[in-house]
């Protein structure tokens, strides 16, 4: 915690979180609805994440890495699970066999590993056609994992937020090895997975970008709130002379006198320097424009006729996360996972 309060922050809402939790476990079906908090909760801060949806009902919750896990341990409750989505390596083994978390395993290797460490309660991954992590559907499964009590058998969908055909191939590999593994639970289903219907919500889906804000499908767009709320301070507010230019390189010249305020916000904390040129702020429900370069931690606005802005005042910047990607260039989950350290995140 600072001393005193960071020229720019996050205003993030509690309400919405929660909301966008419950609305995909009402379209998760029968299946129990979890939370991918990996990436310090999408940029937001896992433990806080953590606490409100453990408060509103969810029970199950997902990171990467055993370090990750390490710092949610203790706010796990009494049928609570959090997941490990990348397994084990042999560095990470003295940790996951006292650890509440439980692995995902990802590699005929991983699954060796912790049966020669005991065996002991785990989730398995199988790869239906991400060729990322997982083990190959065209393996016998079965045996590889054969002694294993497994709490959930995993797969991920690729293209979830397409209308693919690889979709439906996905489900059906995962419905063919669902037949021979047993397991207590099975989860296909990602935030846009959940938008496919309940033929593949399974037992258990695990929702992470639309839990933020994040808009994957048409469905959510009617029903998904924004969550994240990046502010910065004006530090400076200038007059600028017709023919000025503003910003490095430049790059913005102006046709007329104007005034701009100088915001405490750049490069370093995540407003990457795509956004110049097509990004802006929100005062009193009016859309300003950026003018000139994105530095590293500075921008300019055009501020011309709103005389009450002035230094020190608290500036939104347009943030809604699919509006912003598409003036961007960046995905929805580098819009919230690049937010750096330096915002307070305050929420509300």
């Amino acid at each position: 915690m600072r001393s005193f309060p960071a020229p720019l922050r996050l205003r993030l809402d509690s309400d919405a979180l929660v909301s966008n939790w419950q609305w995909l476990a009402r379209q998760s079906g029968a299946a129990a609805c979890g939370a991918a908090i990996k990436a310090d909760g999408y940029g937001l801060g896992a433990r806080e994440v953590m606490r409100r949806l453990i408060a509103a009902g969810c029970r199950d919750f997902f990171v990467s890495n055993w370090h990750e896990a390490e710092q949610l341990e203790t706010l796990l409750e009494t049928g609570t699970c959090l997941s490990v989505l990348h397994g084990v390596r042999e560095e990470d083994m003295p940790h996951a066999r006292i650890s509440r978390a439980m692995p995902v395993l990802c590699s005929p290797g991983q699954i060796e590993r912790w049966k020669a460490a005991g065996g002991g309660e785990c989730h398995v991954m199988v790869d239906t056609g991400m060729n990322r992590l997982g083990i190959d559907w065209r393996n016998d499964v079965a045996a590889l994992v054969e002694g294993l009590p497994i709490d959930t058998l995993f797969s991920h969908l690729a293209s979830a937020d397409e209308d693919s055909p690889l979709n439906a191939l996905q489900r059906e590999r995962f419905l063919a090895i669902k037949a021979r593994v047993a397991a207590r639970r099975y989860s296909l289903a990602n935030s846009a997975g959940i938008c496919l219907g309940r033929d593949y919500a399974f037992d258990l889906t695990r929702p992470g970008i639309a839990l933020y804000g994040g808009i994957v499908h048409d469905l959510a767009a009617r029903h998904i709130r924004q969550v994240v709320f990046p502010e910065a301070q004006v530090l400076q507010r200038r007059r600028v002379i017709a023919g000025d230019t503003i910003g490095y390189n430049a790059t913005f010249r102006a046709p007329a006198d104007m005034d701009i305020a100088i915001l405490n916000l750049g490069y370093a904390d995540g407003y990457l320097r795509s956004f110049s040129g097509c990004g802006a702020v929100f005062v009193e429900g009016e859309r300003l424009p950026l003018v000139g370069r994105i530095s590293m931690d500075l921008l300019a606005v055009d501020v011309t006729g709103k005389p009450g802005i002035g230094e020190g005042q608290w500036l939104g910047i347009d943030y809604a996360l699919s509006r912003a990607a598409a003036a961007s260039g960046l995905s929805q989950y580098e819009l919230l996972t690049g937010l750096g350290n330096r915002f307070d995140r305050i929420w509300v």
